[in-house]
């Protein structure tokens, strides 16, 4: 690959190790300030550690995506000097805006299984009003909602992180992709993790894998529909307002369009507004 592959980190934290219940991962209530800034550290190392990996594989550009809540988590001054951080929010796509930017590969790190999973830590779909997504008929969660993102743009997901749930579903949803398993949940707020220095040394072997690994490219059909199902009737009254939504169910309501790009909007669109009081 000319030049060496330019690899693109989207980092979340519910999938770091070390990291078990919401409290940890909220960075608004003071109450939980010293336990977030801690979960700041974990998750800027373990993106740290990913990068080293692209690195020892040759990468010739690297863009770190923080997609966590506010999307303010991880650390700059920590941040490997190699990399750029795109932080702060909205972005208009999310937990991987820019991922049309010309990159070669996206790594997923500090992920977590979709919304409904037993056995998987602090398990949900990007928000706690979403109860869950159908894409082209099958469950998915922000890990198939965006490795389908990037694909649109021809980027193939090469790595998966995060706990061992996480890890089967992208097993299950993208064939051949590069998985590194960090904890075993327990229940939904609680793990068994390995330690976090173990956990940035398995993710760093697994990224220098993962860099140039050239996994399938699965692209969703066209056209494509999404079926989202609220967690309350108030959240699907709003998320309907989307334009060229359709209101099939209690609490669903379904897009469709030839274009996945576009539907990745309405989702947007959907989730955000049920989010309205």
């Amino acid at each position: 690959m000319s030049g060496g592959p330019r690899i693109y980190i989207s980092v979340d934290m519910e999938g770091v190790a070390g990291i078990v219940h919401e409290d940890q991962t909220n960075p608004f209530d003071p109450r939980w300030s010293s336990e977030y800034s801690r979960a700041c550290r974990l998750m800027t190392n373990e993106a740290n550690a990913a990068i080293e990996g692209a690195l020892a594989a040759g990468a010739s550009r690297i863009v770190v995506n923080d997609s966590h809540w506010h999307m303010r988590n991880i650390i700059p001054e920590l941040l490997h000097p190699f990399a750029e951080l795109s932080s702060g929010s909205p972005k208009p796509w999310s937990m991987v805006h820019g991922i049309d930017d010309g990159f070669d590969a996206l790594f997923l790190v500090g992920y977590h299984a979709r919304a409904g999973t037993a056995n998987a830590g602090i398990d949900h779909t990007y928000t706690d009003v979403i109860h869950g997504v159908r894409l082209e008929g099958e469950v998915v969660g922000e890990l198939g909602l965006n490795a389908a993102f990037a694909a649109a743009h021809g980027v193939r997901t090469t790595l998966v992180t995060g706990d061992a749930a996480v890890c089967r579903e992208a097993e299950e949803r993208l064939p051949g992709v590069a998985t590194v398993s960090v904890k075993e949940s327990l229940g939904r707020q609680s793990a068994r993790s390995v330690h976090p220095d173990v956990a940035c040394a398995r993710i760093r072997d697994g990224a220098t894998r993962a860099a140039t690994h050239d996994t399938p490219l699965r692209r969703v059909g066209s056209p494509c529909t999404i079926e989202v199902d609220f967690v309350r009737t108030h959240h699907a009254d709003m998320a309907e307002l989307v334009p060229g939504s359709i209101r099939n169910g209690d609490r669903t309501v379904t897009f469709r369009h030839a274009d996945y790009r576009e539907v990745f909007r309405a989702w947007r669109a959907m989730y955000n507004l049920a989010n309205v009081p």
